[in-house]
């Protein structure tokens, strides 16, 4: 500790108020904004066909995708169970150099294998990787889904962009997939996201639909409760959950019973405030994929996290994320694949910011694996000083009346 008879003394000094409240507002007056999405136009794409390789890998099922604007690259992470070649992730160059993209504009320039904490690559099936995160540090988080029918459970974990793993993030019980499937993710929708904050203190994931206590999975007509979760970079600790609300299924299938979904399929930081992207992927047998892209902000969204089961309360009474759509992807006029991963890429040379999609073609010779480019524009739609600004404002006021009576007296 300081010099207490020191502090006291200068803590009779009305100049020292002045300074100290001064100082205050300066350090805490920065803005609070948050973004808001204006614009969204599509600026060209790219496609690979099922069964493309490199490097001795089936290049395809990219589910995730981040950039690197150091060296203007972006690694997508591949949803291969480790069964077609090691799980694994990709290096891609983008070339948006004239604004757009071309055909021919995505090359594939690196892959690298995820290794467990034993430094070996992951066996077949004990994963299902589906989301993935750039850090200020230079690694990755990735997550993956698990598989609720073997009881494999999901994970985030934090990876050298040499595939070595440095660290796994907790993940609570209420989400570990269970033998009697009444509790815990549900198969193949459960965390798909993956997105830090810019300010890297925060770390999101979510369930792409809800996990079995909570309610259903999305079907014709009806939306499914997923949870957005936040964990504390800082602490590495789970900190709050959110309730969001997905679409329900775009279309009923045909024929009519067969395989349809909807689901939150990825996240994307718009600042440090609870602001969003989301991307939603909805697919019915014998009709296919419906895209639609969210703004969603968690500003007045309850946190449910000491909610085990949503089934046993009100819906109701529980605010959850709000949601704006900006773009369906319909209105692109696209053959449009398994679209589930999303980035921003650099600046474009008009100030917009780019967008980059990617697609999970399944290794699926009826799919193609598909990257979508777009320029989008926005604003700030607030700009207000945090609460200890305004105290340092006020204590300035004050110390500044309280001087000048000195003066007049």
């Amino acid at each position: 500790m300081g010099n207490i008879p020191e502090v006291f003394r200068k803590l009779r000094n009305p100049s020292f108020y002045i300074l100290s409240g001064f100082t205050t507002a300066i350090l805490a007056i920065h803005p609070v904004q948050a973004f808001t999405i204006t614009k969204v136009d599509l600026l060209g794409q790219s496609t690979f066909p099922t069964g493309s390789t490199f490097q001795g890998t089936e290049l395809g099922g990219l589910s995730g995708i981040t950039y690197d604007a150091s060296k203007n690259i972006y690694y997508s992470i591949s949803d291969d169970r480790s069964e077609k070649a090691p799980a694994r992730f990709y290096t891609l160059n983008i070339d948006l150099s004239q604004g757009s993209l071309q055909q021919g504009g995505v090359i594939p320039v690196g892959v690298t294998t995820l290794l467990t904490e034993n430094g070996q690559p992951f066996a077949p099936l004990s994963l299902d990787p589906e989301g993935i995160t750039l850090t200020s540090k230079g690694t990755v988080f990735v997550s993956s889904e698990g598989d609720a029918s073997k009881l494999v459970a999901p994970f985030v974990k934090e990876f050298s962009l040499n595939g070595e793993q440095l660290n796994t993030l907790p993940v609570r019980d209420k989400f570990l997939p269970t033998a009697t499937s009444d509790r815990g993710i549900r198969n193949n929708l459960a965390f798909e996201s993956l997105t830090i904050t810019p300010d890297q203190k925060s770390l999101f994931t979510a369930t792409e639909n809800a996990i079995a206590q909570d309610g259903p999975a999305a079907a014709l007509g009806v939306s499914s409760p997923s949870r957005i979760l936040k964990y504390n970079l800082g602490t590495g600790k789970a900190e709050q959950e959110f309730l969001y609300l997905t679409e329900p299924v775009a279309a009923a299938a045909n024929p009519a019973g067969t395989f349809s979904t909807n689901g939150l399929v990825d996240l994307l930081a718009l600042d440090n405030n609870g602001n969003f992207l989301s991307l939603e992927r909805s697919f019915s047998k014998g009709v296919g994929n419906t895209i639609k892209l969210f703004e969603v902000s968690l500003d007045n969204a309850d946190d449910i996290s000491a909610i085990d089961s949503l089934s046993t309360v009100n819906l109701n009474t529980i605010k959850p994320a709000d949601k704006k759509l900006l773009l369906d992807f319909a209105t692109l006029n696209l053959p449009l694949d398994n679209i589930e991963g999303l980035t921003f890429g650099p600046n474009l040379a008009d100030g917009r910011r780019s967008l980059i999609v990617v697609s999970d073609n399944n290794f699926s010779p009826t799919q193609f694996t598909q990257v979508l480019a777009f320029g989008i524009e926005s604003s700030s739609t607030r700009e207000v000083p945090e609460p200890s600004a305004l105290a340092g404002l006020a204590l300035i006021t004050l110390v500044g009346i309280k001087v000048k009576h000195r003066a007049k007296a």
